[in-house]
């Protein structure tokens, strides 16, 4: 069975112009440095035409990754009922217990996760402990270095 990958709209439509200018644009240039490598000659000491293959491989091996995820995806909608749990989509400021500080994330689907900016991928422990929690309720996060409690402070939309 497919894995379902979950897309804010904004992510789908990034994904969708990402996949269009890598089959028009970008498979031409590719081409084109292909082409030119080959005028070289002796294909078999040609380090230009091994590096425009290769290139051309991480393309088709995007542009395959990208038809995966457009075949087999759901849109993240915002949860109307329940407004005061956690869900796909939100964003839940936390204080982390241990070191007294609060910490602000967006919770969101594994193509989407940047956790350097904030966005925490829904399958991560992080993600999991938090999904279907209420403000004020206290979590626990395993961890490589052990468990980490937080509380959620305020869960907004």
């Amino acid at each position: 069975m497919a894995k379902e990958y979950r897309l804010s709209a904004e992510r789908l439509e990034e994904l969708k112009q990402e996949l269009t200018y890598l089959k028009t644009v970008r498979e031409k240039e590719v081409a084109e440095l292909i082409k030119e490598a080959r005028s070289f000659g002796d294909l078999s000491e040609n380090s230009e035409y091994d590096e425009a293959k290769n290139e051309q491989g991480k393309l088709y091996s995007r542009i395959a990754e990208l038809d995966e995820i457009l075949s087999n995806y759901t849109i993240i909608e915002e949860q109307e009922s329940a407004r005061d749990i956690v869900h796909v989509g939100n964003t839940v400021v936390v204080k982390d217990l241990e070191f007294d500080e609060q910490l602000s994330y967006q919770i969101v689907g594994s193509q989407e996760a940047d956790p350097m900016n904030g966005r925490i991928s829904e399958d991560s422990p992080f993600g999991r402990a938090l999904l279907g929690q209420k403000a004020g309720k206290e979590v626990v996060v395993e961890a490589p270095a052990g468990n980490i409690r937080y509380q959620i402070v305020e869960i907004q939309r």
